[in-house]
């Protein structure tokens, strides 16, 4: 399959733990627990939008048609919304971003590590895609850990770069397809 294969279905991925699913307005009660935490935002680049604080907002509009994806993170045994994922920047159906985003309730658990291991291995083995990589605010060592842990390689350093909307030292993290065939050689 191809990203243009997902633009109006989006996966649904299993792992032992959570369901990585596109998130509906019956989430609404759950986003409404952790979104406007400002707390899960120290590292994030900017603080809670309007979508964030109110995430009703977010199910308002159809949804645009997208390579991109936008997922939400539950809990298998409730189907709770606990966290978010995205797949995006997509360029030239090559190369993409990501980022995790857990309540911080769930944070510690090895619920990110779990979902964003699902999320590359299904890019690289349903995709096109053949590089994926994130910004990491250097103070936020736990997702540096996370990261490392789903196979991903610090790539590089950033000094007073910008964030979103900070200006910081932020680490670059990629991985390829190539480095998930070679580790399941060896």
């Amino acid at each position: 399959m191809t990203l243009a294969d997902y633009i109006n279905h989006k996966p649904v991925i299993e792992t032992a733990r959570l369901i990585i699913r596109p998130m509906n307005v019956l989430d609404v009660p759950a986003l409404k627990k952790w979104m406007p935490d400002r707390s899960i935002y120290t590292y994030w680049g900017k603080g809670p939008g309007k979508a964030e604080t109110h995430p009703e907002l977010l199910f308002e509009k159809s949804e645009r048609q997208t390579k991109s994806f936008h997922l939400g993170i539950a809990e298998k045994d409730s189907n709770e919304v606990i966290g978010d994922l995205w797949v995006y920047l997509i360029e030239n159906d090559r190369m993409a971003q990501t980022a995790v985003r857990l309540s911080k309730e769930k944070q510690g658990m090895g619920y990110g590590t779990e979902a964003l291991s699902a999320m590359t291995e299904f890019c690289f083995a349903h995709t096109e895609l053949q590089r994926l990589w994130t910004k990491v605010d250097v103070r936020n060592t736990a997702s540096s850990r996370m990261l490392e842990k789903c196979g991903y390689t610090r790539e590089g350093l950033i000094r007073q770069g910008k964030m979103v909307n900070t200006w910081c030292d932020y680490y670059v993290y990629g991985i390829l397809a190539s480095d998930i065939q070679q580790h399941e050689e060896s």
